[in-house]
């Protein structure tokens, strides 16, 4: 069949209109026109919190999902890290960089909720599966919610330097060993520490409470932005001690997972992903 090159005014026309249609589409996906009724959310206890953590090990271990650790995420922290000590003058940027990178986990564990979600639904557990998947699905509201992330974590790093130059002061240590002992051995570097835990634990609190259910609910049901971080919050509201716990249980193992030279946690964050998304639906069940 001959084709013929058409008008290009006509044909810029049709090409501005599907831009149109698609950023509506993206738009629309950030609210909750599918899902106007909030969903139910259970009271979860600390045998919840106990359950996820043995099936999200199953899980890590069946589906390898170190292995996506391994290539992608610790490389690029791997790299900031050793960036920032190599710059002397960065040093002291180093541990509120590996502890914010916990704010951000909850997109960074993404993939392995979408693991999970198969393995529950009994399909085939696939890696292009599930990238195939998160393809199809509304991808807008996790954009924006990871962002939402991404501007806590700048936050938190902001107050970290504030914390540093209100403390220590601006020093510039020979080394991070060197920079390490001054912490330690100084009344003003304990005053660092104790500050810097405590506006970290707020900050961490804000994304637990409107994020760790949040993005798995966006993945399991694509009910808009709105309705998932308003279920998130729910379950927070509604399972205070437990969610507490399970924050503090991420904490540890994140911090543990960070020795030595965060190796471990090519183990540690594929295993809290797929948990995370198990504690989800114990708190959330599935729709219908």
């Amino acid at each position: 069949m001959v084709q013929t090159i058409g008008n290009p005014a006509s044909w810029g026309a049709r090409k501005v209109r599907g831009a149109g249609h698609a950023f509506a589409e993206m738009t629309r996906s950030l609210g909750s026109e599918r899902a106007t009724d909030l969903p139910e959310v259970n009271r979860i206890t600390l045998d919840d919190v106990r359950t996820a953590l043995r099936l999200g090990a199953h899980d890590a271990a069946r589906f390898r999902s170190d292995v996506a650790a391994l290539l992608l995420i610790y490389p690029a922290l791997g790299l900031a890290l050793a960036f920032l000590a190599f710059q002397q003058s960065l040093v002291h940027l180093i541990f509120p960089l590996a502890a914010g990178f916990a704010l951000i986990g909850p997109v960074a564990a993404i993939l392995y909720y979408e693991l999970s979600r198969q393995s529950e639904l009994g399909q085939e557990v696939t890696w292009p599966a599930a990238l195939g998947h998160l393809r199809r699905t509304t991808i807008a509201p996790v954009i924006v919610l990871g962002l939402y992330l991404f501007a806590i974590f700048l936050a938190w790093m902001g107050a970290a330097f504030g914390i540093y130059l209100t403390t220590v002061g601006p020093i510039e240590p020979d080394s991070p060993l060197a920079f390490l002992q001054a912490v330690l051995t100084t009344p003003a570097g304990w005053a660092m520490i104790v500050i810097g835990c405590g506006v970290g634990a707020v900050f961490a609190a804000l994304v637990l409470v409107t994020a760790a259910f949040s993005f798995p609910m966006l993945i399991d049901r694509a009910p808009g932005l709105p309705v998932a971080v308003a279920t998130s919050l729910r379950v927070a509201r509604k399972n205070p001690f437990t969610v507490a716990a399970w924050g503090l249980t991420v904490a540890i193992l994140l911090a543990l997972g960070s020795l030595p030279f965060f190796l471990g946690l090519v183990l540690v964050l594929p295993w809290l992903g797929h948990a995370t998304w198990h504690l989800y639906r114990r708190a959330v069940p599935p729709a219908g």
